[in-house]
């Protein structure tokens, strides 16, 4: 741990969604910083600690959200002192709204269902700036979806059968969706608070300690010399990322910049190169131990453990990052591109010796996950211990002999590590003392101020996130007071008695129209909340389902025409979005079969057994649908691609198509003859290929 500058040079700043990089300038800016700053710690304190009613936190957490965010617009985007003026006054009055809650709790709780006039127009007002916050931050599309919503409950009862309902007073619904939690301060919000505003602010401590560096080297020296070098580096670093990150679309935007010029200078073509990117990173959502927003939402909604999300997704997230190598690798091939010279690369496990204290945060909160402890718990002590790391840096720089340095290490190791049975307060003390350490010593400023910049940056991050699961309130709050959601169920079961793979196709294409003009997390939340409960009642199991309809929201960023993480990588390509978003969907094969191959053979996401297991046992079961799935997805990226041991005609291109369709079919014979096609068809392929060889 000597070599201290490495280990926390801070990575560059990717621009959050809808507004630039940075807080401003002048007062408003520092104004902004401190409020990000004050913004995290306030989270951070009730992670730790859990004082107050989780209404009052969802309330300061959105109106934290609200004061944030229109205090950066101001700064970043408007151009007149009046408008400036205009929007910090917005985000005041938006955390007045929070601190309204807080200070009347009690008197809240009394008279719930029975509002006063101050309550109506802090309601009201609350309903107006939410809006108005995610047409700024998020764009139209999820402000309009949620405003047809609004207009619904108010207006739904002058609609015609079956979408009538009985019709509801301003009060009533200002009561749900300002108050009650089944509309802003909903699930969403709750989780946002407790959960995912947490690890945000791991990812941007890590981020900020190097961790991108760690990433980008080791990712460099293991796959760099594989066939299409460059191209599996950006494969395997986006998969890493998502580990800490699980945001797709600043992922691109973040690795794209060195990973696209990258790919194109080794001959990849300008919209494979961006497609590659693109798809990697919408795959971060699905990667464990971190899936990002979306994985907390699932967990708490369907009340699960999240270890049981992520134990779901483990395999189709390997499914998914391995079409992308393989695909990678063919098109190389196709190309006639090599990989990387092994002497300009680095040695990857020199980059873990010199940064493995990077990997213990994260080691600890995947163990904290899988050994049962709550997520908010586990990302606090993740992020607690990041913290602890990089303060002791500077400070173990400082000691000049090796063994004191191992002896410095050890003791705040031990120390930090006493919180599992003396709780967080020796953590906090522990910290509590690195920083006056770091105060008083060379080198322990600039330190502090990268956790202060981390602390700023990770609540800035999660802006997007928060404000999404805001508005997607009034969604979910128009759908349970109305009950519309119940009609939209019956269709898709009535439809799946006859017919469940059409229900699923109806399921995905909702998903993907949705994810046009909204991102994942509202898109899972809306579609979840309608044809989740309608495949539960066809028979396909409860995790399952959800992660159908989570698979599909990330494939909408990825499925032209509107595929945001294409158009995210058409800049840095400097090819069209359209372009890319088609080439991302053939790399993305794995994300449209696995979920269509999990509803049939649950066995695939680790779910219940099926007749395999009932007659060899469940692990034969989990391995051979593994193995389907792995041979037809080898099968379709050729396929696709065109290229397996040499370029293929189009008739062989559409047996290998079959092929791997009769091996996907969960249908009586097609895993026989899907086997035997495929077996011929390969032997085949490669004796042509050796004939041409040798001919040449």
């Amino acid at each position: 741990m000597t070599d201290a500058p490495t280990v926390l040079s801070p990575t560059a700043e990717a621009p959050v969604e809808g507004l630039p990089s940075g807080f401003g300038e002048g007062i408003p800016g520092k104004a902004a910083f401190l409020i990000a700053i004050v913004f995290s710690i306030f989270q951070i304190y009730i992670a730790a600690y859990g004082s107050l009613p989780s209404q009052v936190v969802r309330a300061m957490h959105v109106g934290f959200l609200l004061l944030l965010g229109f205090a950066l617009i101001a700064n970043l985007r408007a151009t007149s002192t009046p408008a400036k003026a205009a929007f910090w006054t917005l985000g005041v009055l938006g955390f007045a709204t929070g601190l309204y809650n807080w200070v009347f709790y009690t008197d809240l709780i009394r008279r719930s269902g029975f509002l006063t006039t101050p309550d109506l127009i802090i309601g009201t007002v609350l309903v107006v700036l939410v809006f108005e916050a995610a047409r700024r931050l998020m764009g139209l599309p999820l402000a309009l979806i949620a405003l047809i919503f609004l207009a619904y409950a108010f207006f739904g009862n002058h609609l015609p059968p079956p979408f009538i309902h009985r019709g509801y007073d301003f009060a009533q619904l200002i009561d749900t969706f300002a108050f009650g939690t089944e509309g802003i301060y909903g699930t969403p919000v709750y989780v946002s608070a407790a959960y995912i505003f947490i690890f945000v602010v791991f990812a941007a401590f890590l981020e900020r300690a190097g961790m991108i560096a760690l990433f980008n080297d080791f990712a460099l020296g293991l796959v760099g010399s594989w066939r299409g070098g460059p191209a599996q580096v950006c494969v395997l670093s986006s998969a890493l990322m998502g580990t800490i990150s699980g945001s797709g679309v600043a992922n691109v935007v973040a690795s794209g910049q060195f990973t696209i010029p990258l790919m194109k200078r080794f001959g990849f073509r300008s919209a494979f190169a961006g497609a590659v990117e693109a798809t990697s990173s919408m795959g971060g959502q699905i990667m464990p131990p971190v899936m990002g927003a979306v994985a907390f939402i699932m967990a708490e909604t369907l009340n699960i453990p999240y270890a049981e999300v992520v134990k779901a997704a483990i395999i189709p997230a390997l499914l998914y990052f391995g079409a992308c190598f393989w695909q990678v690798y063919l098109e190389a091939g196709k190309a006639g591109l090599q990989g990387m010279a092994k002497a300009d690369l680095p040695n990857p496990w020199d980059a873990v010796r010199r940064h493995w204290p990077l990997v213990l945060p994260l080691a600890a909160l995947i163990y904290l996950l899988f050994a049962g402890y709550t997520p908010i718990f586990a990302g606090t002590m993740g992020l607690a211990l990041t913290i602890v790391l990089i303060l002791g840096t500077p400070l173990a720089a400082l000691i000049g002999p090796l063994a004191f340095r191992i002896v410095f290490w050890l003791g705040l190791g031990l120390a930090a590590a006493s919180f599992m049975k003396f709780g967080v307060n020796i953590l906090s003390l522990v910290i509590a003392g690195l920083i006056v350490a770091c105060v008083t010593f060379k080198g322990g400023r600039e330190t502090l101020q990268i956790c202060v910049d981390s602390l700023a940056e990770g609540a800035k991050n999660a802006l997007p996130v928060g404000i999404a699961c805001a508005i997607v309130g009034v969604v979910i709050g128009t759908l349970t007071l109305t009950g519309i959601a119940s009609t939209f169920i019956g269709w898709i079961i009535s439809i799946g008695e006859n017919n469940l793979f059409l229900s699923l196709v109806l399921t995905m294409l909702t998903c993907l129209v949705l994810g046009m003009g909204i991102p994942t997390i509202p898109n899972y939340i809306i579609t979840s909340s309608l044809a989740g409960p309608a495949l539960l009642s066809l028979g396909v199991p409860l995790v399952v389902s959800h992660m159908f309809v989570f698979y599909f929201g990330i494939m909408a960023d990825l499925t032209p025409p509107v595929a945001l993480a294409a158009f995210a990588a058409a800049p840095m390509a400097k090819e069209s979005g359209l372009k890319i978003g088609i080439q991302a969907t053939k790399l993305a094969v794995a994300g449209f079969v696995v979920p269509f191959m999990a509803v049939y053979t649950p066995a695939l996401m680790l779910q219940d057994p099926g007749p395999i297991a009932a007659q060899f046992g469940y692990p034969v079961e989990v391995a051979y649908v593994v193995a389907k799935a792995c041979v037809g997805i080898a099968l379709w990226g050729a396929a696709t691609v065109g290229f397996l041991a040499r370029r293929m005609a189009w008739w062989e291109r559409l047996v290998a198509f079959a092929a791997g369709v009769l091996l996907v079919a969960a249908l009586p014979v097609t895993d026989e003859a899907g086997w035997a096609l495929s077996v011929a068809w390969i032997g085949w392929h490669c004796w042509r290929a050796r004939q041409a060889t040798g001919t040449a």
